[in-house]
């Protein structure tokens, strides 16, 4: 960051402002009064014409890289702030966390900048564009200053609102003189601007709509299900009222988005199905900020309230590939880990000669996962549909959230990621489909 600031102060900065100004003292004082058309070219020295197109053209490919580079970085934190849909992203640095590339936006950009060079024929109209766009992000950029100034840095009103006028007034005259050129291009950005916005602020609201309606589903295991004395699981039909539920023989591996109560699809699983696995596993994924997890904070078990059901919370970096072909035999082999410290550290805790009980249960606990997991694992994950209800509001309140949260399913539809592209043999993957209404 020092680095950055002190390039930029001390060499940048000058560099631009004597260009600037250089420009500006050209212009003023042409007997022509043409200079203003083109002035980086008209102000180069006879001879230096191919040199400054050199120059030019290095720029160019600078700016475009950096306009790249910034284009990942807020999709990435847009995508964190569930104001976009999660696309592919692929980190090219193991020590630098910001290195990233997401080859959608690559092929998007791309194809963008090749119909924008044929449609703005030459760069005149290109150039007001451009700048009428940096003019609008200048008087933004004012408006959330003055906001962060308020609300984080906490500084009095008095002085924000001095500030503000003084740079929202300049901006302001800027801006309005740059809209004059709406008609000649400017109204490519402004509506590129709104399109972006837009599909911003449906995402967003489609998110919302979404947690809202699945927060009925993530609900305490014991709600759900109950283990008796017998060692049998009884699924919780209603108030006092329970059904034993069949053993399904194997391990049932159920994908946990969450990572806490329930996962939705063993709340489906068990409502439409009424049956148990031999043992039971919530699975969950927890991505971290870095390029792996340290060893000995990656791996979170726990046991649920029922017998032969454990949580497991896998922390991985964004260099690490969890999810694999033979994520059952790392699953068991951290399960099996995890009964044999548990027991030891019981023998420990209660004293030897203690703990014939307590090493009885745990062997059985383990004969129990030994034998389900050479019978069979199914890996289970839920597919959500969601559905909208009719509007209660007035018909054009009703009219405007219905067309929104159809974008929302159509670009959750196509964004979402296939059961198919799962890492997992396909022949012991299972999918439960469900509808929820928003």
């Amino acid at each position: 960051m020092n680095a950055i600031r002190i390039s930029w102060l001390f060499f940048g900065y000058p560099c631009l402002l004597l260009a600037y100004i250089g420009q500006a003292a050209y212009i003023s004082t042409d007997p022509t009064g043409k200079a203003w058309s083109n002035p980086f070219f008209n102000t180069v020295p006879p001879g230096m014409f191919w040199p400054g197109m050199i120059m030019a053209i290095l720029a160019a490919i600078v700016a475009s890289q950096a306009t790249i580079t910034a284009t990942f970085q807020l999709l990435s934190q847009v995508m964190n702030m569930s104001y976009f849909p999660n696309i592919k992203l692929i980190h090219t640095s193991r020590k630098f966390h910001g290195q990233i590339y997401i080859p959608m936006a690559n092929w998007l950009m791309m194809i963008g900048t090749v119909i924008i060079t044929a449609v703005y024929n030459n760069t005149t109209k290109l150039g007001q564009a451009y700048g009428t766009c940096v003019v609008l992000v200048t008087f933004i950029t004012t408006c959330m200053v003055t906001i962060t100034a308020l609300i984080v840095w906490r500084i009095h009103l008095l002085f924000v609102l001095a500030g503000f006028l003084v740079f929202a007034s300049i901006d302001g005259l800027f801006l309005s003189s740059a809209l004059t050129k709406f008609p000649d291009g400017a109204w490519f950005t402004l509506m590129l601007g709104g399109v972006l916005a837009t599909i911003l602020l449906i995402w967003r609201h489609g998110k919302e709509n979404q947690w809202k309606v699945e927060r009925s589903d993530r609900i305490p295991v014991s709600d759900l299900v109950t283990s008796g004395e017998d060692g049998k699981l009884y699924f919780r039909v209603g108030v006092g009222d329970s059904k034993e539920l069949p053993k399904m023989t194997g391990a049932g591996i159920f994908f946990d988005k969450e990572g806490d109560l329930s996962p939705a699809v063993y709340t489906h699983f068990i409502r439409k199905f009424q049956a148990g696995h031999d043992v039971t596993v919530f699975f969950h994924l927890r991505p971290i900020p870095q390029p792996s997890a340290p060893i000995e904070d990656q791996y979170s078990i726990s046991r649920t309230s029922i017998a032969n059901c454990y949580q497991i919370i896998v922390r991985h970096g964004y260099n690490e590939h969890i999810v694999t072909k033979d994520l059952a035999g790392l699953i068991y082999n951290k399960l099996r880990q995890f009964i044999t410290t548990t027991t030891r550290t019981q023998t420990t805790n209660n004293g030897e000669g203690t703990d014939s009980s307590s090493n009885s249960s745990s062997l059985n606990e383990a004969e129990t996962l030994e034998r389900a997991f050479r019978s069979q694992v199914l890996y289970i994950v839920g597919k959500e549909q969601l559905k909208i209800t009719p509007p209660t509001g007035s018909r054009f309140s009703g009219l405007l959230r219905r067309l929104s949260l159809n974008a929302f399913i159509w670009i959750r539809d196509l964004t979402r990621t296939k059961v198919q592209e799962m890492n997992v043999p396909v022949d012991h993957l299972a999918e439960v489909g469900f509808i929820k209404e928003m």
